[in-house]
């Protein structure tokens, strides 16, 4: 449907899905199981005194096979969606045949009405716009979507948890009323918690289920922890890439060329090692920065060709990014880069950092960087 679209059809000339497009759509079971992945990642600010951050991540149970289309093109009608594409879009929803396939044999066919089918390119967009309308309704909570990965943040000021407690009964709400159904079991909570006094936090319930309280958590591929230090995070990719490694050494014994070996580097290691480095590196410890050098060091060795330092591509990436939102009004952080009077231009006020940890983030990091470049 997409490449239609994009070569010019007019949605009028194909009023209904040709029944290929949505047929065929197989669930092979691998030892009992369907195979999930989910990644997540969050960075979060702490910046006052008296307040602490809960967070909670959301876990659906089936979220992408629970679209109802009729409430979907409700939703996209609202929207302002052309009414022909969201005929398309509910034709293309409704009425396809699925089976289960383990090993040669086959079941007879499923026709399905419901939900969107797996590994189409459409399905995280639709359900995207399935879920526009979960907001947060308290300004001191936010609620933060990457397709079916759902979190809810919220400010804590002054012990008060009202808002933050109404937020998630308010969302158990509308996953009723939208048919999504909140996995407790697999749903976290962590909480930020800097104070001097901390006291014990009462636990969050849905569904009468006491959701679990963990200090770690992976977040759109990023170890966050409730002390917001990367120990967790670079311990692990560094793990990982040292894996990968291996696959380098044994390449160069197959006698690649110091080219396609840098390649493969880019690719499967540096891909790693770099992966939403704006959000972390930058208050990483030196003794994780070493580790995480030492692994380019050893690349470099094998490769043996230059190859860039992590401090590089930090600072690369954070002043591409930070001019990347600058130019973007509709970014939600473009508010922090405040341009200073017209006879400083290209300068930005700079944030004030009580701490550390808030000094080394990215948003700090990136204004001094578009400073210094004038």
């Amino acid at each position: 449907m997409c490449l239609l679209l994009r070569s010019g059809f007019r949605l009028a000339t194909l009023p209904k899905i040709p029944d290929w497009w949505s047929a065929a759509e197989i669930v092979v079971l691998l030892q009992g199981s369907p195979i999930s992945t989910e990644e997540l990642w969050s960075s979060v600010r702490v910046d006052k005194r008296n307040t602490y951050v809960r967070m909670l991540f959301i876990d659906y149970s089936s979220a992408f096979n629970t679209i109802v289309p009729s409430k979907l093109v409700i939703k996209l009608e609202t929207l302002g969606l052309d009414p022909a594409l969201c005929n398309w879009v509910l034709d293309f929803l409704t009425g396809r045949p699925q089976v289960v396939r383990v090993g040669n044999n086959i079941s007879s066919p499923l026709i399905l009405n419901t939900g969107a089918p797996q590994g189409c390119v459409l399905s995280p967009l639709l359900y995207s716009l399935f879920t526009h309308d979960c907001v947060a309704t308290h300004a001191s909570n936010s609620i933060i979507k990457f397709a079916d990965d759902t979190t809810v943040v919220g400010l804590i000021t002054n012990k008060d948890e009202t808002a933050y407690r109404e937020e998630v009964r308010a969302l158990g709400v509308w996953c009723q009323e939208n048919n999504l159904t909140l996995n407790v079991n697999k749903t976290k909570e962590m909480i930020v918690d800097f104070r001097k006094q901390q006291r014990e936090h009462p636990p969050i319930h849905i569904d009468g289920t006491v959701v679990e309280r963990v200090a770690s958590f992976k977040f759109l591929g990023i170890h966050i922890t409730d002390k917001l230090n990367w120990s967790t995070h670079t311990d692990s990719i560094v793990k990982k890439a040292q894996q990968r490694l291996f696959n380098l050494r044994r390449l160069k014994k197959f006698g690649l060329s110091p080219k396609a070996l840098t390649n493969f580097y880019r690719c499967t290691i540096e891909s790693i090692l770099a992966g939403c480095i704006t959000a972390w590196y930058g208050n990483c410890t030196a003794l994780n920065r070493k580790a995480l050098q030492r692994v380019v060091r050893s690349a470099q060795r094998i490769t043996g060709g230059k190859l860039p330092a992590l401090q590089d591509t930090y600072t690369t990436r954070c002043h591409r990014k930070a001019i990347k939102i600058i130019k973007d009004i509709n970014h939600p952080s473009h508010c922090l880069f405040t341009p200073l009077s017209s006879r400083r231009r290209g300068q930005y006020r700079c944030i004030k950092a009580g701490t550390e940890r808030l000094k080394n983030s990215f948003f700090l990091k990136a204004i001094r960087l578009l400073n210094s470049h004038h």
